[in-house]
Parts: C-alpha cells; structure tokens; sequence
C-alpha cells in the first residue's frame, strides 16, 4: 500500500479519539450521525463489492467464514462492550482490566482487517480495486469507534496521557495487519477465507449500528436517520460503480 494508506489507517483513530478528548459532550450529539453513515456505508459496500467478490472468486466454503467471522465479531463484543458501533457505558474507578479488555476486543477486529489487504499486494502485484473499499470501510468505521473509545475510556476516569495511547494503539493495529499480511505471504485461498471473515465482521457491526439507528426502544426510524442511511448506501454504490 501507498504511505497514504497507512497514514490514513493509523490517523482516523487519533482523529475520531481526540474529537472525543477535545470537544467531549459538544460532539457526543454527532456519533449517532456518523455511525449511521458508516454503518450505511459498510453494508453497501459489504453487499455491492466485498462480498461479491469473495464469493466470485470461487473461495471454499466461504459461506461458514463469513458466519464465523460474525460470530467472532459477536464474541469479541463482549470484551469492547460495543464501542464498534458506538455504546458508550463509562464507570468510574474502574481498574486496568477493564481497559485491558476493550482495546483487546478491539485489537483483534482491527488487526483481522488489515490483513487481507497486505496478502492482496503479495499475490497481485499491487491492490484491486474492491481493495480501496474495504481501505474506505475500514477508515470509515474507525472514525466513530475511536470517537466512542475515547469518550469511554475519558468517562471511565483514565488520564489523557493513557487515552492517548490507546488510541495510538487502536491507529496502529490496521497497519500492522496490512503488514503482516505481506510478510506472512498468505496464498489466495486463504486470504478470501480471511476476507469472508472480515466482512462477517462488518456484517454485524453495520447491522446492529443501523438496527439501533434511534434506540433500541423506539420501534422504526426517524426521518433524518433515514436519509443519513440512503446517503451512507448511495455513496457506497457510487463508489463501487
């Protein structure tokens, strides 16, 4: 990959967290938003091109990878209490353990999803184009749960200082797994099995964002998130067509 893209993977997280940092209680009003569009987002594309392609390309047993790779994300949930699609449920005084969890839930997701991009530049002499997308999927979905993160971590008493450095660490795991990929010198097959696996992921994370668009006690969806969700989806299939 292109510098660019590593930079953009490592400062989507220090962007979306240090909006949480700086502008705290004034933008929280503005992670329903965001996550409704890249919810959007990471269901069109999941359903215009990644799938598509996984699928395309004659992978085996493709089908039980990309279930397992929901199940994991479902699994790993319970360690990042949510912050994927953005819950925010800050305790005071709570010890190391509990940050410990969070980013080991989502380390593992973000490690997970850089991976398929660095096999893709081993085996075809450069990125194909659905690559961009799962980069824009990935870069995407970043943005509001580095933002939920660092609200969580901030509201759970922790200092700036090891805020900070989670979110360095969140930032830096994508880059890693898009390197490993490329060392690791992963064969094609398995690199779609670990694709189907990466977009079971965004399966969850985008349809539980968009199922609790307006809260999980209101049943339907107000306008606006509505429209929030067509503009995620149309800008999906605009940049895959």
């Amino acid at each position: 990959m292109a510098v660019w893209q590593y930079i953009l993977l490592f400062s989507t997280a220090l962007v979306g967290g240090g909006a949480a940092l700086v502008g705290d209680q004034r933008l929280r009003k503005f992670l329903p938003t965001l996550l409704s569009f890249s919810g959007a987002y990471l269901l069109g594309i999941a359903a215009l091109e990644l799938i598509p392609d996984v699928f395309g390309q004659g992978a085996a047993s493709a089908g039980p990878w990309l279930l397992l790779g929901f199940f994991i994300q479902l699994l790993l949930e319970g360690f990042s209490q949510g912050v994927e699609h953005g819950h925010v449920h800050a305790h005071r005084g709570q010890g190391m353990g509990f940050a410990v969890g969070i980013m080991f839930g989502l380390g593992v997701h973000a490690l997970l999803e850089g991976l398929p991009l660095g096999a893709g530049e081993t085996h075809a002499g450069g990125h194909h184009f659905h690559d961009e997308h799962l980069l824009y999927g990935i870069a995407m979905h970043k943005l509001p749960a580095a933002f939920a993160l660092g609200l969580l971590l901030r509201g759970s008493g922790y200092s700036r200082a090891f805020v900070w450095t989670c979110l360095g660490i969140f930032g830096s795991l994508s880059p890693i797994g898009v390197g490993l990929g490329q060392v690791l010198s992963i064969d094609p097959e398995w690199r779609l099995r670990i694709l189907a696996l990466v977009v079971g992921s965004f399966l969850h994370i985008s349809t539980t964002i968009l199922f609790e668009a307006d809260g999980s006690h209101r049943h339907g969806i107000s306008v606006t998130k509505f429209l929030i969700i067509i503009a995620g989806m149309g800008v999906a299939y605009l940049t895959v067509h």
